[in-house]
């Protein structure tokens, strides 16, 4: 089978005609192409544009092809994107987009989703410390790609709106282009995730220019990374704002295939920035007199070079967050147990693993290491009644070294869905409050609303197979932790 055509776009800024009419001449030359991804600013600047716009998006003009798009920001999209989230063909898990009308379709958030055999991750968005419902990504955002990041598989492509801080270093000083070196447009947080997921393509945009930066070697990893920046649709110096590609899918190529190198690939882009800042940091650590107990990333540094194990920087946030890891000795991160033991007390990850945390006190976990003991005491504010009453004896508490984290399926933000330990039936799992309450009605309406989106997910799954299902809950004053089944029936049976 021919590997699939893909077309890749910069800011689109609202102007969809010219866009589309680039398409269709890319389309009938070099086509035909199966999908258009586009970074940056996707909606307009200003509301001059808004006719031509919501023609597209209101159907009176046709989009030619599907077109994803991260940009969640600009004029309108607020009231776009709104419409699409209360749309009910939109509602459970959409890791491949909201459809927003025929043929455009939103990444919304983070993720990961295959499209013509491509591993596709993608950050929406953009950094911002104020919470916006559209147009940023939050830590939640970050953390679900640090754990693709640990997945086994190599992501084909990997979308960003931002450039990573750093994307210039050790490139030819001929091939940077004039201004590619400034920090405007540029994002530490991306180049953080791109380091830990190594794509083999990385896109951006927002920076008002094409680059095409020479390949270059990942570490711990036999492929190379190509990264490109898109320049906006229609810009005055006609730079290129939309480039073909028609990549194999990782997972059918060979080991030979996968790790072929040319001879202009370089070193990590990351690789020098890293040293620098871990310097930097060492040197401001020995200069303050603060306890080292609070450095947790520091402490755990000092292990990494004692046992010569994992990315040198970096927990398996898989293993702190569960107990265990798929990749085993092979994970390129640390399996530290003693983080492992400060994520059951309630500590928060980030502040284990780079010494900060950037939502502060809005952060429902804890900063400061904890000694035994200290579990269920100094709570963070926001951590509310579940981390106080969570039990380790509990086996439906995640963060209880007795949870069956295998037999996991997905975790939200509320609720979690995971196989029965003990099925009455085939296809028997259990939708579980991440909170430790004893029903489901004593929990919150947002708790609800995921919940209701778990069932609609759920019943879409086992209606696609011709069946059925059916949710109940006990209740009794000796349930400690709710748990809802889930059971399917056939032709009008419940088994």
């Amino acid at each position: 089978m021919a590997p699939p055509k893909i077309l890749l776009c910069g800011d689109v800024l609202g102007h969809l005609k010219q866009l589309f009419k680039r398409v269709a001449s890319v389309n009938k030359s070099a086509g035909p192409f199966d999908a258009l991804f586009c970074v940056g600013q996707f909606f307009p600047d200003s509301a001059d544009q808004l006719d031509e716009f919501n023609d597209y998006i209101e159907g009176r003009a046709q989009i030619p092809l599907p077109t994803y798009f991260i940009g969640d920001y600009g004029v309108a999209a607020t009231k776009v994107l709104l419409a699409a989230t209360k749309d009910s063909g939109n509602q459970g898990f959409k890791l491949d987009g909201l459809k927003i009308c025929n043929n455009l379709y939103w990444l919304k958030g983070s993720g990961k989703f295959k499209l013509h055999g491509l591993s596709v991750a993608y950050l929406s968005g953009l950094q911002c410390s104020d919470s916006q419902q559209f147009g940023t990504y939050s830590q939640d955002d970050v953390d679900v790609l640090r754990a693709v990041a640990e997945e086994p598989g190599i992501i084909d492509l990997f979308l960003t709106n931002k450039w990573p801080s750093g994307i210039t270093n050790r490139a030819a000083a001929s091939d940077v282009p004039p201004g590619a070196s400034e920090p405007f447009g540029s994002d530490s947080t991306v180049a953080e995730l791109v380091a830990e997921i190594k794509p083999r393509y990385h896109i951006a945009g927002t920076k008002g220019m094409y680059y095409a930066r020479e390949p270059y070697s990942n570490v711990d990893a036999v492929h190379v990374t190509r990264f490109l920046g898109l320049a906006p649709v229609g810009n005055k110096d006609k730079q290129k704002f939309i480039h073909a590609i028609s990549p194999t899918p990782a997972s059918t190529m060979s080991t030979v295939e996968i790790s072929t190198k040319s001879a202009t690939t370089t070193l990590s882009p990351y690789t020098y920035g890293e040293k620098t800042d871990h310097a930097t940091e060492a040197g401001k650590r020995s200069s303050e007199s603060i306890s080292d107990s609070q450095y947790w990333r520091y402490d755990v540094n000092q292990k990494r070079q004692k046992h010569g194990a994992g990315d040198g920087n970096r927990l398996c946030f898989k293993f702190v967050s569960s107990g265990s890891c798929p990749r085993g000795e092979n994970c390129n991160f640390q399996h530290d147990v003693d983080a492992r033991e400060q994520s059951l007390r309630g500590v928060c990850f980030d502040f284990m693993n780079k010494g900060k945390c950037e939502r502060g006190p809005d952060c429902k976990f804890k900063h400061s290491l904890q000694a035994e003991g200290e579990s269920n005491s100094h709570q963070r504010r926001g951590s509310g009644n579940a981390n106080s009453n969570r039990s380790t004896e509990c086996w439906f508490c995640l963060s209880s070294p007795k949870v069956e984290s295998h037999l996991i399926i997905s975790i939200g933000e509320h609720y979690y869905c995971a196989l029965a330990k003990g099925p009455l039936v085939e296809d028997h799992v259990l939708l579980i409050p991440i909170g430790h309450s004893p029903n489901t009605l004593s929990l919150p309406v947002e708790c609800e609303i995921e919940l209701g989106k778990f069932q609609d997910a759920l019943k879409q799954y086992y209606k696609k197979q011709g069946k059925d299902v059916v949710f109940f809950e006990w209740a009794s004053k000796r349930t400690t932790h709710a748990n809802l089944q889930v059971r399917i029936c056939v032709a009008n049976v419940y088994i």
